[in-house]
This record gives structure tokens, sequence and C-alpha cells, in this order.
């Protein structure tokens, strides 16, 4: 569908600036609102749990852009907005301090909401990470003498524990599931994670005793975590993190299909004038035949260029990118293409996972579907031409 009318973004991150740069980069020059819920200029997330956290970065450097910037892309930039609704025939979407603002076409680029602990509203020391705050008040709770207790041992919660451990804190992570990051990664690499964390000196505890079932608190401060086995951990600082959702609630009664993020096609529209970028948008990957909704810091670039070309009917091509995400930890940065989740096997083609240097293939099916790298940059590169291209696992493993 081909721009009419004023294009209004809601979401003021990475996706959201890619999309408004990029409807200006292909000639738009109507009316362009930005609509963001934090009081900040945009800025980058990545770096909150490294460099933000680790204190070797000033919050100044994340910042996606500044005023100057802003000025030369003429968009509206409203930060300390939050959205409340969008009213799909009339074209309107709805602000909490009651104004409305028109649209002729709608991008979504809310990102997602961390999942929090019932019950630890208002609980000093407990905390999430998705926002610069929050990630500067987590900072000064870090260093040496301070106890930390990650739970969740995604990527999230494995690279604050890694950044943790880096400063000096007394670190123990917590994870339900027998083997962190197994299912996004699989056994042998999550368990080569939890091994690295254990050589720097976390404690790392697995399966289902390591359940958190509740937190203590002295004088309004958390002061133990309580595991299902029965055990006891003291903690000076709790960050909870166990996921996230998708940011859709302001859609409520909207009409779109926000079952896990805002259901787009493989053009990224989700209605007429409607689209999705980033980490709130669920789109059809024609490439890997599934639906697709991604939290990754490159996706929400690409995405967010592309639909500013499908906005003003500048491309007729699905969205197919083969999905990258890194990590660093320690002095490991672990880096991937393609899908990885729900892999039906795991092999590794070049060294050794027990060496901390490898690359592995990823299985889906009948089909290569992701590879995963630890210090192996350069060799990452013909992997993600054959995803691209659809190579077979048997095409994979011959040229291996």
């Amino acid at each position: 569908m081909t721009n009419s009318g004023p294009i209004v973004v809601v979401g003021a991150g990475a996706a959201g600036l890619a999309t408004v740069k990029g409807v200006r980069a292909n000639g738009f020059t109507g009316q362009l609102t930005w609509v963001g819920a934090e009081p900040e200029l945009p800025y980058d997330r990545p770096p909150l749990s490294k460099g933000i956290l680790t204190g070797t970065w000033e919050p100044d450097r994340v910042r996606l852009c500044d005023a100057a910037g802003l000025a030369d892309l003429d968009v509206d930039l409203r930060v300390g907005a939050t959205a409340t609704g969008a009213d799909l025939a009339e074209r309107v979407v709805s602000l909490a301090d009651g104004t409305r603002l028109p649209f002729g076409t709608l991008v979504i680029a809310t990102g997602v909401d961390p999942r929090s602990l019932p019950g630890t509203s208002g609980l000093r020391g407990v905390h999430t990470l998705r926002t610069l705050a929050d990630a500067t008040a987590l900072r000064a709770e870090l260093g040496p003498g301070r106890r930390l207790v990650v739970i969740g041992a995604g990527f999230l919660g494995t690279e604050l524990a890694a950044a943790a451990r880096t400063l000096g804190t007394e670190v123990h992570l917590v994870e339900p599931a027998p083997v962190p990051l197994a299912a996004a990664v699989g056994v042998e690499v999550g368990t080569m994670l939890a091994a690295l964390h254990r050589d720097r000196g976390v404690s790392v505890r697995t399966g289902p005793g390591a359940a958190v079932t509740e937190l203590t608190a002295r004088d309004g401060a958390v002061d133990r975590v309580v595991l299902a086995d029965g055990s006891t951990i003291t903690a000076d600082v709790v960050v909870v993190a166990i996921g996230s959702v998708p940011a859709t609630g302001w859609l409520a009664g909207s009409g779109l299909d926000c079952s896990d993020g805002v259901r787009c096609d493989q053009f990224c529209a989700a209605a007429p004038g409607v689209y999705a970028v980033g980490d709130v948008a669920s789109w059809y990957h024609p490439g890997f035949a599934t639906q697709v909704r991604l939290e990754h810091r490159t996706n929400a670039g690409e995405q967010g260029l592309y639909v500013a070309r499908a906005v003003l009917g500048r491309t007729d091509e699905p969205f197919t990118p083969v999905p990258y995400f890194w990590s660093d930890q320690y002095d490991l940065k672990i880096q991937a293409f393609g899908l990885l989740r729900d892999h039906d096997e795991v092999r590794v083609v070049d060294g050794a996972i027990e060496d901390g240097e490898f690359v592995a293939l990823y299985r889906r099916g009948t089909r290569l579907a992701g590879v995963l790298g630890v210090r192996k940059v350069r060799a990452l590169r013909q992997w993600q031409a054959r995803i691209k291209s659809g190579s077979s696992w048997a095409d994979a493993l011959a040229a291996a």
C-alpha cells in the first residue's frame, strides 16, 4: 500500500528511528510524528547490559540521534508520551494526555516489556533491565562486596551476570531449566556457557530446584531468594531476567491480532496502512515458511528500513532477512545467523565446543536453519549465504 496522509510511528527505539529515517530518505515530505513513552531521546539498548552496566560507556554514548539530527529529519518527536489506543476506522492514535494523532499510515514499534515477579513491586533492590534508567540504577548497586542474584539464564541474564562479575560483584545465576540457553542454542553450547560462568566465579544453579518461589525482605529491601529445593541465597540485589512480552496492551480493542506481538503478513503489514517493526512485530517469513518474531537489534534496523520503503510503495518484495544476533560475555563474542530456536539437531563442523572456538550448524526439518560461531567470525559468512539460499541440511554437511 502506498502511503496517503500523515505517518505516525509509535515507539522511539532503533526500529522506530530506522523507519523515520527511511521514510525521509525515500522522499516522504509530509507530516511525520514519532511517539516515545520514555522521557529520553532515542538510544540503543544492547549496550545497557554491557558497556553501560560495567561503566565503560557513558549514557550519552548510546544515543541514536541528537537534537540536530532530529531537526534535519523534520520530525515531530514526542518523548514521554504514552500511546493508549489506536482506532483503525477513525485513523487516530490516542495518547495518555488526551492528544489524538491522525494518521494515514501507522507504524508500531513499541518493542517489549520485561516480565516481573509477582509481589515484588516496590521492593528495593529488585530490578529488571529494559531502559537506560534501569541500567544506571542497577549499575549503582553493583561492585565488590555486593551480592547479586540473577533470575533467568537466557542471553540477558548471562550477559548481566558477566557484567556484574567483571565489576567484582558476587553473582548467583539461577535457572529452572536443566541447561542455560539450551532451547535457544542447544544443550552442548548451553553447557559450555554455564562452564564459562562457573570458571569466572559465578554460582550457577539449574534445574527445577533452582526455580524461585519467594523473595524475602528486611526493612523494605530484598535480603534473600528462596528456591524450590528449600535453599536460600542471601542477596543485596536481584535482577529478574525471565523474558519479555510484546508491548501491545495499548492496542486492545484495535482489531489487530496481538496474540504474540503484532501479527503481520510477509510485507510486515498488520492491516491496510498499519505496519509493525522490531521486537513487537510477528511477520510471516517466506524463506523459513513460518511466523517469526525477533528481539534482535539488527532486525529492528533492517525491518524499519524495509517498512519505510513498503509504506511508500518502493518495494514489492517480502521481508526475508537472515536473522543475526550476537552476545558479549567476558572476552567471548558469540555470533549467530538464522533461526536457532526450535532446532532439531546441532552439528559442530569446525573447531570444538570444549575449546571455546567453533562453528555449529542448526537443522530444522531437512534444511539448514542457522549457524553459531565462537571466535570464528570469518567462517560464519559462507553459512549466512547458504541459509539465505535455503540450503538443505545434506548439502550443508557436504560443504562443511
